[in-house]
């Protein structure tokens, strides 16, 4: 079985207000991206890693890769505009071998093995499988209503959590379920990888996540991701 991690690192980051490449960041004297590419590189079932990035980071990647010695790098390719953009230039340097390709946000630095192993496992019995974690708070649909000059959110309703599900990454599928999906719906705008699979009728599992498994977004992100990396560290 060929496993192929995709990190996604080409995001300009700028919500998270740093003069510094999101991906290059540290948490605890080590890059963000470091962190997610640390497991790949180390895990028994993944065969090697396809890094997108952007002009602006690919030179700090390319140094952080050798100075941590991380291995199994495939290529490092450049990223596009939007995150959809960047897995489909990644696709296209996947292995011809390649059975299953992983997909993950390099901004998400507190996967670990046992994640890993159980998505691929999922994903070779299903096709498609993708980590998440029960909501824990209430959620409400709003609508912005215009009053006077402004525009004013109201309640429209609010949700059932017992069926609503923060959906994360790494997500993984079958190669040629995700590169059908990108050549038939990747001009659609897309929060995640899972919905052009969904788009084409193909059935995907959840697998639990972990609610450490935050995606470092903001300034405050930063501060948890610290909180986190301290326990992290210690295993």
């Amino acid at each position: 079985m060929h496993v192929t991690a995709i990190v996604l690192a080409a995001g300009r980051g700028r919500r998270l207000k740093s003069r510094i490449p999101k991906p290059l960041v540290e948490i605890n004297s080590k890059p963000i991206i470091i962190y997610s590419l640390g497991v790949f590189s180390k895990h028994p079932l993944v065969t090697d890693i396809v890094v997108a990035a952007n002009a602006r980071n690919l030179k700090g990647i390319f140094n952080r890769i050798i100075k941590y010695k991380i291995s199994k790098i495939l290529r490092v390719v450049k990223g596009g505009r939007r995150r959809q953009d960047s897995v489909r230039n990644a696709l296209k340097a996947v292995d011809r071998c390649t059975d299953l390709v992983m997909i993950h946000d390099g901004a998400r630095p507190f996967i670990d093995k046992k994640l890993v192993s159980s998505l691929i496992r999922e994903a070779k019995k299903n096709g498609a499988a993708i980590a998440g974690v029960p909501v824990k708070a209430t959620i409400k649909s709003v609508r912005c209503q215009v009053s006077g000059v402004r525009s004013k959110p109201m309640v429209e309703k609010t949700l059932n959590r017992q069926n609503l599900w923060e959906i994360q990454t790494p997500q993984v599928f079958k190669k040629d379920v995700i590169v059908k999906a990108y050549k038939r719906f990747g001009n659609i705008d897309a929060t995640d990888d899972a919905m052009l699979v969904e788009k084409l009728g193909a059935k995907v599992s959840v697998v639990l996540g972990s609610y450490r498994n935050i995606k470092i977004t903001t300034p405050e992100d930063l501060t948890l991701a610290e909180a986190i990396a301290e326990k992290w560290n210690t295993k």
